[in-house]
């Protein structure tokens, strides 16, 4: 995690995001809630396999 006070580097791709909308452009503030949402979606992840014993993220823990 990043310190307080310093942006955290985005883990999300930005091109790559871009061309996923094909029928939309794409704000410069959707990127950081893009990353927001991925992280949170990790964290969940993580949490439930650790619940089961487990290191390793599995798809089910989405």
């Amino acid at each position: 995690m990043a310190k307080k006070g310093k942006p955290a580097e985005l883990i999300i791709s930005k091109s790559r995001t871009k061309g996923a909308a094909k029928k939309c452009n794409v704000s410069s503030d959707f990127y950081g809630a893009l990353d927001k949402k991925v992280r949170e979606l990790i964290a969940a992840a993580e949490a439930r396999a650790m619940g089961n014993k487990r290191k390793t993220l599995k798809p089910q823990d989405l």
